[in-house]
Order: C-alpha cells, then sequence, then structure tokens
C-alpha cells in the first residue's frame, strides 16, 4: 500500500491588495508579487522567464500566453482557464490549481515541485521530460495527457481520468495509479515496476501481457 504524497500548500500572506497581471510590465525583471487577481483576460502575452510569487488567480482567463521558464512560486489558480498556456521549462513550486481547465497547457521540461492539481481539466497537456517531485493530481481528467520521460518523486494520481495517457520511457515506481479509471495506457511494462495499482487494473495489464487470467 502507497504511502499518502504530503504536499506543501502555497504560502500566501492572509491579506492581498487586488492587481492586474498588467502591473507585471511595471518591474523591468516582469516580477508580480503580493496581490490577488479576479475576473481578468489576460490577452496575447509572451514573456520570457517572468516572475510570479505570492498571487492568487481567481476567474482569470489566459489566452494566446506564451510564458517560457516562468518562475511560479506560492500561486493559486482557482477556477481560472489556463488552456494551451506555455509553461516550457517553468520553475512551479508550492503552486496549486483548483477547478481550472488545462487543455493543451504545456509544461515539458518543467521543474514541479509541491504542486496539487485538483478537479481540474487537463486533456492533452504535456509534461514531457519534466521532474515532478511531491505533486498529486486529485479528481482530474487527464486524458491523453503526455508524460514522455517525466522523472517522478512522491507522485501520485487519486481518483484521475488516465484514459489514453502517455507514459513512455518514465518509470512508474511508487507511483500510486490504484484509484485511478483508465481503458488504455501508453507504457512499457519494463517501467512499470513498483506501480500501485488495483487488482482489477492487474488482470488488465496481465492480459496485455498475453496471459491468460483463470476464475478460481
Amino acid at each position: 500500500m502507497s504511502k499518502k504524497v504530503k504536499v506543501t500548500l502555497p504560502k500566501i500572506p492572509t491579506v492581498l491588495e487586488e492587481g492586474s497581471f498588467r502591473d507585471i510590465y511595471s518591474d523591468e525583471d516582469f516580477t508580480l508579487m503580493n496581490c490577488e487577481i479576479t475576473g481578468e483576460t489576460i490577452e496575447d502575452i509572451e514573456l520570457d522567464q517572468p516572475i510570479v510569487s505570492k498571487v492568487v488567480f481567481r476567474n482569470v482567463t489566459f489566452t494566446n500566453a506564451m510564458l517560457p521558464r516562468v518562475d511560479l512560486t506560492d500561486v493559486i489558480f482557482d477556477n481560472c482557464n489556463l488552456s494551451n498556456v506555455n509553461f516550457n521549462e517553468g520553475i512551479i513550486h508550492r503552486v496549486k490549481f483548483i477547478d481550472c481547465k488545462l487543455m493543451g497547457t504545456d509544461f515539458t521540461e518543467a521543474n514541479l515541485g509541491n504542486v496539487i492539481f485538483e478537479n481540474s481539466r487537463a486533456h492533452f497537456s504535456s509534461y514531457v521530460d519534466g521532474r515532478l517531485k511531491q505533486v498529486e493530481f486529485k479528481s482530474t481528467s487527464l486524458q491523453s495527457a503526455n508524460y514522455h520521460g517525466c522523472q517522478f518523486t512522491k507522485t501520485a494520481f487519486v481518483q484521475c481520468d488516465l484514459n489514453e495517457v502517455n507514459f513512455v520511457q518514465t518509470r512508474l515506481n511508487g507511483v500510486d495509479i490504484s484509484t485511478c479509471h483508465f481503458e488504455r495506457l501508453h507504457v512499457e511494462f519494463e517501467t512499470l515496476e513498483g506501480c500501485v495499482v488495483s487488482q482489477e487494473q492487474a488482470i488488465g495489464f496481465a492480459k496485455l501481457l498475453g496471459l491468460t487470467v483463470a476464475d478460481k
């Protein structure tokens, strides 16, 4: 039986001033800190290595957003639309995505530490060659998400839809998918060693190996 992943939550000040994402342009290093942004639509932005710290986004929509090498620390995204946002090579630490749309969001080669994805839709999201440490995906739909070449450390999937997810060249030792639903995974059997699965899932993998499972 797997141990529960302990994720450190974002450290957010009790009182935050109302802000706008446009405030990031006021700083020559493209830094945004200590504010809450609500109900804003952020369109057609392209910033390399912006820094966002101690910020809460509520009901915010990002459209055509390119934020490669972003540094997100102590950030909450609550009911936000981040579909197709580019977070390539980002550093994402103590961040929570709750009730968010992350369709096609790109975390390629990103470092994710102490991150929670909860009750979100993340179909076709990409984490290719990423490093995920103390990350929990909870009640999140990850259909056709791509984890090719990822490094998982203390990462868990809890009651998620993993149908058609790509885990090729990704070791799943210690990763718990036992409460998740899927009809098909893209996975190599040599990397499944140590993965925590349910009895029903184990039978399914056995059948894919060509074994005949006898009823007692």
